[in-house]
């Protein structure tokens, strides 16, 4: 086999393998879970979801307002009714210092994380400070983009699959999926981002003029600070991004080896 086309191989496989595990798997087996405890549905959740969920929530920031002996436990935290969020590897961390919370709980602010599909995080606490400033619930965002995530990340892995089996030209096209992905996240990100800044209401507590939240470093927005960057799924995906882009080169390489 010509060495450009098993290194284009081994770059696509190494795309799929962080692809599937940080962000397809748990996305599938553990999809709508949030949805169905909003709706008391959380007796319905299989047991296999329970356990990619737990899996997957290891290591995964927990909220201080949570009790120890039940965090990473879903069906725990259901049954206390406590707060969950998704557990694809976060893509975006957002936090932001107010007044009225304690230095000593939350000492780099109130944290969220943001997935392709949901959040994560102390989402209840930042919806509280947005509802005080007129700014929608986080659930208005993206609502039919979260929905579709789990169908668009098992495309993007099909794609690769079949990048690397087939040799067709029309592949290197598609390809621009995986490798444009953290663009992707941002593009949807700071459009959301703009919305919600400029659809405030009247009912807030405080009256802000329209106004771009921060995409990226730190921010004030009234008596608040904020701070937004990219973590470890952002990472994740230019990974993915550069892995997509090397398997394209060493492939095309290989072709025109072919043809000469």
């Amino acid at each position: 086999m010509n060495s450009s086309l098993m290194k284009s191989r081994i770059f696509s496989l190494l795309a799929l393998g962080i692809l599937l595990y940080f962000f397809v798997i748990p996305a599938v087996f553990t999809h709508n879970v949030v949805e169905m405890k909003k709706e008391d549905k959380g007796d319905k959740i299989s047991a296999l979801t329970t356990k990619v969920w737990n899996y997957y929530k290891k290591g995964m920031y927990v909220s201080p307002t949570v009790p120890k002996d039940i965090a990473g436990d879903l069906k725990k935290l259901i049954d206390e009714d406590m707060e969950i969020g998704v557990v694809t590897t976060p893509i975006w961390y957002v936090a932001l210092e107010a007044p009225n919370y304690p230095k000593e709980s939350f000492p780099n602010g109130i944290p969220v994380y943001y997935h392709f599909d949901g959040f994560s995080g102390d989402v209840f606490e930042m919806e509280t400070i947005n509802h005080f400033i007129g700014m929608d619930p986080m659930d208005r965002g993206a609502p039919y983009l979260r929905m579709a995530a789990p169908y668009a990340l098992v495309f993007t892995a099909l794609l690769l699959v079949l990048f690397m089996v087939y040799r067709s030209k029309i592949l290197n096209l598609f390809m621009l999926i995986p490798i444009s992905l953290p663009l992707i996240f941002i593009g949807f990100y700071s459009y959301w981002l703009y919305w919600f800044g400029h659809h405030m209401h009247e009912w807030g507590a405080f009256k802000i003029k329209p106004f771009m939240p921060t995409v990226f470093g730190d921010g004030k927005v009234a008596q608040f600070t904020t701070h937004s960057y990219p973590t470890t799924g952002f990472w994740l995906l230019v990974a993915i991004s550069v892995l997509s882009l090397l398997a394209v080169v060493s492939k095309n390489k290989a072709l025109k080896a072919k043809e000469s």
